[in-house]
């Protein structure tokens, strides 16, 4: 039972991640309670690597 509480938690947090983000660092709009959080999710987002439009059309 506390092992499904957790994961079920841990699902909420993440989801409430990605809706933060959505919500603000994405649209490039600064977040108004924390603003490191939001520079931190757009480094991190920034790191990863992406598909460029030539390398997504083979």
């Amino acid at each position: 039972m506390t092992a499904i509480v957790i994961m079920l938690v841990l699902g909420l947090l993440v989801a409430g991640a990605v809706v933060v983000y959505v919500a603000y660092p994405h649209r490039g709009e600064e977040m108004p309670v924390v603003p490191q959080l939001g520079d931190a999710m757009r480094k991190g987002v920034d790191s990863l690597p992406t598909l460029e439009d030539s390398e997504s059309r083979v």
